[in-house]
Protein backbone atom coordinates (compact mmCIF):
# COMPACT_ATOMS: atom_id res chain seq x y z
CA UNK A 1 0.00 0.00 0.00
CA UNK A 2 1.13 4.03 -1.16
CA UNK A 3 1.81 5.59 2.18
CA UNK A 4 1.55 8.97 0.54
CA UNK A 5 -1.56 11.03 0.32
CA UNK A 6 -2.00 12.91 -3.09
CA UNK A 7 -3.52 16.28 -2.79
CA UNK A 8 -6.61 16.41 -5.07
CA UNK A 9 -6.62 18.10 -8.81
CA UNK A 10 -9.51 18.12 -11.06
CA UNK A 11 -9.89 15.48 -13.66
CA UNK A 12 -9.16 15.71 -17.32
CA UNK A 13 -9.17 13.48 -20.25
CA UNK A 14 -6.10 13.55 -22.97
CA UNK A 15 -7.27 11.11 -25.76
CA UNK A 16 -8.57 8.44 -22.80
CA UNK A 17 -6.03 9.00 -20.06
CA UNK A 18 -6.75 10.03 -17.04
CA UNK A 19 -5.30 12.99 -15.30
CA UNK A 20 -6.12 13.99 -11.76
CA UNK A 21 -8.71 13.29 -9.42
CA UNK A 22 -6.78 10.58 -8.35
CA UNK A 23 -5.68 8.69 -11.25
CA UNK A 24 -2.21 7.46 -11.52
CA UNK A 25 0.90 9.39 -12.25
CA UNK A 26 0.85 9.71 -15.80
CA UNK A 27 4.49 9.45 -17.76
CA UNK A 28 4.96 11.75 -20.84
CA UNK A 29 7.81 12.98 -23.05
CA UNK A 30 8.63 15.20 -26.09
CA UNK A 31 10.19 14.25 -29.59
CA UNK A 32 13.29 15.84 -30.71
CA UNK A 33 12.91 14.75 -34.14
CA UNK A 34 11.64 17.04 -36.98
CA UNK A 35 7.86 17.04 -36.80
CA UNK A 36 7.69 17.79 -40.85
CA UNK A 37 9.30 14.48 -41.17
CA UNK A 38 6.00 12.53 -39.77
CA UNK A 39 7.81 8.85 -40.40
CA UNK A 40 10.82 9.68 -38.15
CA UNK A 41 8.76 11.26 -35.49
CA UNK A 42 5.97 7.93 -35.63
CA UNK A 43 8.69 5.70 -35.14
CA UNK A 44 10.86 7.64 -32.18
CA UNK A 45 6.94 8.39 -30.79
CA UNK A 46 6.79 3.80 -31.38
CA UNK A 47 9.71 3.19 -29.34
CA UNK A 48 8.61 6.25 -26.55
CA UNK A 49 5.58 3.97 -26.02
CA UNK A 50 7.27 0.81 -25.96
CA UNK A 51 9.61 2.06 -22.99
CA UNK A 52 6.30 2.94 -21.07
CA UNK A 53 5.80 6.74 -22.19
CA UNK A 54 1.92 7.75 -22.12
CA UNK A 55 1.40 10.88 -23.38
CA UNK A 56 4.11 12.48 -26.00
CA UNK A 57 4.22 16.36 -27.23
CA UNK A 58 5.51 17.03 -30.63
CA UNK A 59 6.68 20.44 -31.66
CA UNK A 60 4.46 22.76 -34.01
CA UNK A 61 6.35 25.54 -35.59
CA UNK A 62 4.80 25.75 -38.71
CA UNK A 63 2.02 25.08 -41.20
CA UNK A 64 4.37 22.37 -42.42
CA UNK A 65 4.31 20.37 -39.21
CA UNK A 66 0.10 20.67 -38.65
CA UNK A 67 -0.01 19.35 -42.11
CA UNK A 68 1.70 16.42 -40.87
CA UNK A 69 -0.25 15.85 -37.42
CA UNK A 70 -3.59 13.98 -38.64
CA UNK A 71 -0.88 11.52 -40.02
CA UNK A 72 0.91 11.46 -37.31
CA UNK A 73 -2.15 10.75 -35.06
CA UNK A 74 -3.67 7.83 -37.16
CA UNK A 75 -0.30 6.19 -36.89
CA UNK A 76 0.70 5.79 -33.20
CA UNK A 77 -1.07 4.21 -30.19
CA UNK A 78 -0.96 7.24 -27.49
CA UNK A 79 -2.33 10.64 -26.84
CA UNK A 80 -0.83 13.45 -28.73
CA UNK A 81 -0.27 16.75 -27.93
CA UNK A 82 0.77 19.99 -29.85
CA UNK A 83 3.60 22.04 -28.64
CA UNK A 84 2.66 25.57 -29.62
CA UNK A 85 4.10 29.09 -29.44
CA UNK A 86 3.05 32.59 -31.06
CA UNK A 87 0.54 31.50 -33.46
CA UNK A 88 -2.86 30.92 -32.48
CA UNK A 89 -3.61 30.12 -36.26
CA UNK A 90 -1.06 26.53 -35.54
CA UNK A 91 -3.44 25.39 -32.24
CA UNK A 92 -6.46 25.78 -34.48
CA UNK A 93 -4.87 23.89 -37.33
CA UNK A 94 -3.34 21.35 -34.96
CA UNK A 95 -7.08 21.13 -33.26
CA UNK A 96 -8.52 20.31 -36.43
CA UNK A 97 -5.67 17.79 -37.44
CA UNK A 98 -7.15 16.07 -33.95
CA UNK A 99 -4.30 16.35 -31.86
CA UNK A 100 -5.74 15.47 -28.15
CA UNK A 101 -4.01 18.62 -26.32
CA UNK A 102 -2.16 21.33 -26.33
CA UNK A 103 0.32 23.13 -24.48
CA UNK A 104 0.28 26.94 -25.29
CA UNK A 105 0.31 30.16 -23.12
CA UNK A 106 -2.97 32.03 -24.01
CA UNK A 107 -1.32 35.39 -23.27
CA UNK A 108 1.52 34.69 -25.84
CA UNK A 109 -0.59 33.93 -29.16
CA UNK A 110 -2.26 37.43 -30.37
CA UNK A 111 -4.32 38.74 -28.06
CA UNK A 112 -8.26 38.57 -26.67
CA UNK A 113 -9.70 37.92 -29.77
CA UNK A 114 -7.40 35.20 -30.66
CA UNK A 115 -7.53 33.14 -27.55
CA UNK A 116 -11.20 33.05 -28.16
CA UNK A 117 -11.08 31.36 -31.12
CA UNK A 118 -8.56 28.84 -29.85
CA UNK A 119 -10.62 28.23 -25.78
CA UNK A 120 -13.91 28.04 -28.23
CA UNK A 121 -12.31 25.35 -30.62
CA UNK A 122 -10.58 23.60 -27.49
CA UNK A 123 -13.52 23.43 -25.85
CA UNK A 124 -16.08 22.13 -28.30
CA UNK A 125 -13.86 18.95 -29.23
CA UNK A 126 -12.92 18.91 -25.27
CA UNK A 127 -8.83 19.62 -25.46
CA UNK A 128 -6.99 20.29 -22.75
CA UNK A 129 -4.66 23.23 -22.54
CA UNK A 130 -1.62 23.01 -20.76
CA UNK A 131 -0.40 26.35 -19.05
CA UNK A 132 3.40 25.98 -19.23
CA UNK A 133 5.50 28.63 -17.38
CA UNK A 134 9.54 28.62 -17.54
CA UNK A 135 11.96 30.25 -15.68
CA UNK A 136 13.91 31.47 -18.27
CA UNK A 137 10.88 33.27 -20.53
CA UNK A 138 9.24 34.82 -17.93
CA UNK A 139 7.00 38.35 -19.07
CA UNK A 140 9.60 41.27 -18.64
CA UNK A 141 7.39 43.13 -16.24
CA UNK A 142 7.42 40.45 -13.59
CA UNK A 143 10.88 40.35 -13.98
CA UNK A 144 10.64 44.09 -13.24
CA UNK A 145 8.57 43.26 -10.04
CA UNK A 146 10.36 40.70 -8.73
CA UNK A 147 14.00 41.01 -9.62
CA UNK A 148 13.80 37.54 -11.27
CA UNK A 149 11.90 34.27 -11.50
CA UNK A 150 10.90 33.82 -7.98
CA UNK A 151 8.07 31.59 -7.44
CA UNK A 152 5.70 33.90 -6.41
CA UNK A 153 6.24 35.68 -10.22
CA UNK A 154 6.01 32.03 -11.57
CA UNK A 155 2.71 31.66 -9.95
CA UNK A 156 1.63 34.77 -10.51
CA UNK A 157 2.20 33.93 -14.35
CA UNK A 158 0.68 31.05 -14.68
CA UNK A 159 -2.67 32.21 -12.92
CA UNK A 160 -2.84 35.04 -15.11
CA UNK A 161 -3.13 32.39 -18.36
CA UNK A 162 -5.39 30.62 -16.34
CA UNK A 163 -7.50 33.51 -16.27
CA UNK A 164 -7.28 34.37 -20.10
CA UNK A 165 -8.68 30.86 -20.68
CA UNK A 166 -11.14 31.40 -17.99
CA UNK A 167 -12.81 34.42 -19.01
CA UNK A 168 -13.81 32.69 -21.92
CA UNK A 169 -15.09 29.72 -20.21
CA UNK A 170 -12.34 27.47 -20.51
CA UNK A 171 -11.75 25.06 -17.63
CA UNK A 172 -9.47 21.88 -19.54
CA UNK A 173 -6.78 23.41 -17.90
CA UNK A 174 -3.17 21.40 -17.17
CA UNK A 175 -0.30 23.99 -15.31
CA UNK A 176 3.14 23.76 -15.03
CA UNK A 177 6.02 25.79 -13.54
CA UNK A 178 9.32 24.55 -15.21
CA UNK A 179 12.75 25.71 -13.79
CA UNK A 180 16.88 24.13 -13.53
CA UNK A 181 17.16 25.37 -10.07
CA UNK A 182 15.60 22.25 -7.99
CA UNK A 183 14.50 24.12 -4.88
CA UNK A 184 13.40 26.95 -7.20
CA UNK A 185 10.78 24.58 -9.06
CA UNK A 186 9.69 23.08 -5.71
CA UNK A 187 8.74 25.74 -4.12
CA UNK A 188 6.80 27.28 -7.12
CA UNK A 189 4.79 23.99 -6.99
CA UNK A 190 4.08 24.29 -3.89
CA UNK A 191 3.08 27.95 -3.65
CA UNK A 192 0.80 27.07 -7.50
CA UNK A 193 -0.53 24.10 -5.01
CA UNK A 194 -2.33 25.80 -2.95
CA UNK A 195 -3.70 28.38 -4.53
CA UNK A 196 -5.15 26.32 -7.58
CA UNK A 197 -7.03 22.42 -8.27
CA UNK A 198 -6.18 22.47 -11.92
CA UNK A 199 -4.16 19.47 -12.18
CA UNK A 200 -0.18 20.01 -12.44
CA UNK A 201 2.17 18.71 -14.92
CA UNK A 202 5.66 18.29 -13.02
CA UNK A 203 9.33 18.42 -14.51
CA UNK A 204 12.85 20.40 -13.59
CA UNK A 205 13.61 21.94 -17.25
CA UNK A 206 17.04 21.95 -18.90
CA UNK A 207 17.98 19.18 -15.93
CA UNK A 208 21.10 18.37 -18.43
CA UNK A 209 22.57 15.35 -19.17
CA UNK A 210 21.84 11.30 -17.92
CA UNK A 211 23.39 11.53 -14.67
CA UNK A 212 22.97 15.34 -13.66
CA UNK A 213 19.18 15.17 -15.21
CA UNK A 214 18.10 12.20 -13.64
CA UNK A 215 19.79 13.37 -9.87
CA UNK A 216 17.73 16.89 -10.56
CA UNK A 217 14.44 15.26 -11.97
CA UNK A 218 14.63 12.41 -8.85
CA UNK A 219 14.70 15.41 -6.30
CA UNK A 220 12.58 18.16 -7.84
CA UNK A 221 9.67 15.60 -9.02
CA UNK A 222 10.20 13.13 -6.27
CA UNK A 223 10.14 15.88 -3.53
CA UNK A 224 6.96 17.31 -5.16
CA UNK A 225 5.60 13.74 -5.22
CA UNK A 226 6.15 12.95 -1.73
CA UNK A 227 4.25 16.32 -0.89
CA UNK A 228 1.50 14.84 -2.86
CA UNK A 229 2.00 17.31 -5.83
CA UNK A 230 1.69 16.24 -9.48
CA UNK A 231 -0.81 14.56 -11.90
CA UNK A 232 1.61 13.88 -15.09
CA UNK A 233 5.64 13.99 -14.87
CA UNK A 234 8.45 14.39 -17.82
CA UNK A 235 12.37 13.67 -16.93
CA UNK A 236 13.81 16.17 -18.98
CA UNK A 237 17.43 14.78 -20.23
CA UNK A 238 19.80 16.23 -22.78
CA UNK A 239 19.30 12.62 -24.26
CA UNK A 240 17.30 10.72 -26.61
CA UNK A 241 13.89 10.96 -25.39
CA UNK A 242 13.58 7.00 -24.79
CA UNK A 243 16.04 7.27 -22.05
CA UNK A 244 13.41 9.52 -19.51
CA UNK A 245 10.97 6.93 -19.32
CA UNK A 246 13.12 4.67 -17.27
CA UNK A 247 14.09 7.13 -14.80
CA UNK A 248 10.57 8.74 -15.02
CA UNK A 249 9.51 5.10 -13.52
CA UNK A 250 12.14 4.51 -11.31
CA UNK A 251 11.30 7.98 -9.55
CA UNK A 252 7.73 6.72 -9.65
CA UNK A 253 8.27 3.25 -8.27
CA UNK A 254 10.65 4.27 -5.52
CA UNK A 255 7.80 6.52 -4.40
CA UNK A 256 5.25 3.22 -4.70
CA UNK A 257 3.07 5.12 -7.07
CA UNK A 258 3.61 3.23 -10.06
CA UNK A 259 4.49 -0.25 -10.00
CA UNK A 260 5.35 -0.75 -13.63
CA UNK A 261 8.78 -2.52 -14.99
CA UNK A 262 11.62 -3.99 -13.69
CA UNK A 263 13.28 -3.12 -10.73
CA UNK A 264 16.96 -3.70 -11.41
CA UNK A 265 18.73 -4.60 -7.95
CA UNK A 266 22.34 -4.34 -8.54
CA UNK A 267 25.67 -4.34 -5.97
CA UNK A 268 28.37 -1.71 -6.03
CA UNK A 269 30.89 -4.13 -6.62
CA UNK A 270 34.05 -4.96 -3.88
CA UNK A 271 36.91 -6.94 -3.40
CA UNK A 272 34.51 -10.02 -3.52
CA UNK A 273 33.82 -9.30 -6.98
CA UNK A 274 34.82 -12.32 -9.09
CA UNK A 275 32.64 -11.68 -12.38
CA UNK A 276 32.74 -8.41 -14.84
CA UNK A 277 29.62 -7.42 -13.26
CA UNK A 278 29.14 -3.54 -14.58
CA UNK A 279 28.58 -4.29 -18.34
CA UNK A 280 26.54 -7.44 -17.61
CA UNK A 281 24.46 -5.12 -15.53
CA UNK A 282 24.20 -2.69 -17.99
CA UNK A 283 23.36 -4.60 -20.49
CA UNK A 284 20.46 -6.85 -18.95
CA UNK A 285 19.32 -3.15 -17.83
CA UNK A 286 19.26 -1.98 -21.34
CA UNK A 287 17.47 -5.65 -22.45
CA UNK A 288 14.76 -5.32 -19.59
CA UNK A 289 13.87 -1.93 -20.44
CA UNK A 290 11.22 -3.07 -22.76
CA UNK A 291 9.17 -5.33 -19.95
CA UNK A 292 5.86 -4.23 -18.87
CA UNK A 293 5.50 -6.48 -15.72
CA UNK A 294 6.20 -5.29 -12.47
CA UNK A 295 9.46 -7.43 -11.14
CA UNK A 296 12.22 -6.95 -9.04
CA UNK A 297 15.48 -8.33 -10.63
CA UNK A 298 18.67 -8.51 -8.71
CA UNK A 299 22.24 -9.36 -10.47
CA UNK A 300 25.29 -9.48 -7.49
CA UNK A 301 28.58 -10.03 -7.80
CA UNK A 302 29.14 -12.38 -5.17
CA UNK A 303 27.63 -16.00 -4.36
CA UNK A 304 28.42 -15.79 -0.69
CA UNK A 305 25.94 -12.63 -0.39
CA UNK A 306 24.70 -12.15 -2.80
CA UNK A 307 21.70 -14.10 -2.60
CA UNK A 308 20.99 -13.23 1.24
CA UNK A 309 21.80 -9.21 0.07
CA UNK A 310 18.67 -9.09 -2.23
CA UNK A 311 16.19 -11.53 -0.66
CA UNK A 312 13.45 -9.27 -1.25
CA UNK A 313 14.20 -9.59 -5.64
CA UNK A 314 11.96 -12.18 -7.07
CA UNK A 315 14.51 -13.78 -9.23
CA UNK A 316 18.32 -13.11 -9.49
CA UNK A 317 21.43 -14.09 -10.68
CA UNK A 318 24.83 -14.11 -8.50
CA UNK A 319 28.41 -14.31 -10.26
CA UNK A 320 31.35 -16.36 -8.68
CA UNK A 321 34.74 -17.71 -10.01
CA UNK A 322 33.80 -19.36 -13.15
CA UNK A 323 30.04 -20.02 -12.65
CA UNK A 324 27.26 -18.26 -10.74
CA UNK A 325 24.29 -19.51 -9.48
CA UNK A 326 20.14 -18.24 -10.33
CA UNK A 327 18.18 -17.42 -6.88
CA UNK A 328 14.38 -16.55 -6.69
CA UNK A 329 13.76 -14.72 -3.08
CA UNK A 330 17.04 -15.42 -1.53
CA UNK A 331 16.87 -19.17 -2.46
CA UNK A 332 19.30 -20.95 -4.91
CA UNK A 333 17.69 -22.30 -7.76
CA UNK A 334 20.47 -23.93 -9.57
CA UNK A 335 24.05 -23.34 -10.47
CA UNK A 336 25.19 -21.78 -14.19
CA UNK A 337 27.98 -21.77 -16.03
CA UNK A 338 29.37 -17.99 -15.96
CA UNK A 339 29.20 -17.87 -19.29
CA UNK A 340 25.62 -18.75 -19.54
CA UNK A 341 24.10 -16.83 -16.65
CA UNK A 342 22.90 -13.83 -18.11
CA UNK A 343 20.82 -15.96 -20.57
CA UNK A 344 19.73 -18.10 -18.11
CA UNK A 345 18.26 -15.26 -16.24
CA UNK A 346 16.67 -12.78 -19.14
CA UNK A 347 14.79 -16.51 -19.78
CA UNK A 348 13.66 -17.16 -16.70
CA UNK A 349 12.10 -13.88 -16.44
CA UNK A 350 10.38 -14.37 -20.09
CA UNK A 351 8.95 -17.11 -18.51
CA UNK A 352 7.85 -15.49 -15.61
CA UNK A 353 6.20 -12.00 -17.20
CA UNK A 354 5.49 -13.75 -20.75
CA UNK A 355 7.04 -11.02 -22.07
CA UNK A 356 10.21 -11.62 -25.46
CA UNK A 357 12.77 -10.30 -24.69
CA UNK A 358 15.68 -11.57 -26.06
CA UNK A 359 15.17 -11.24 -30.46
Amino acid sequence: MNPLQRQTTRQLSIGGVLIGGGAPVVVQSMTNTDTRDWRSTVAQIERLHEAGCELVRVAVPDDQAVEQLSRIKKAIGIPLIADIHFDHRLALGAIKAGVDALRLNPGNIGGPDKVRKVAAAARERGIPIRIGVNSGSLEKELLARHGHPTPEAMVESALKHVRLLEDHDFDLIKISLKSSDVLNTVASYRLLSSRTRYPLHLGVTEAGTLVDGAVKSALGIGILLFDGIGDTLRVSLTRDPEDEIPVAYGILRSLRLRDRGVELVSCPTCGRTEIDLIPMVEEIERLLRKVRTPLKVAVMGCVVNGPGEAREADVGIAGGRGKGILFKKGERIETVPEAELMKRLLVEIEKMTGERIMG
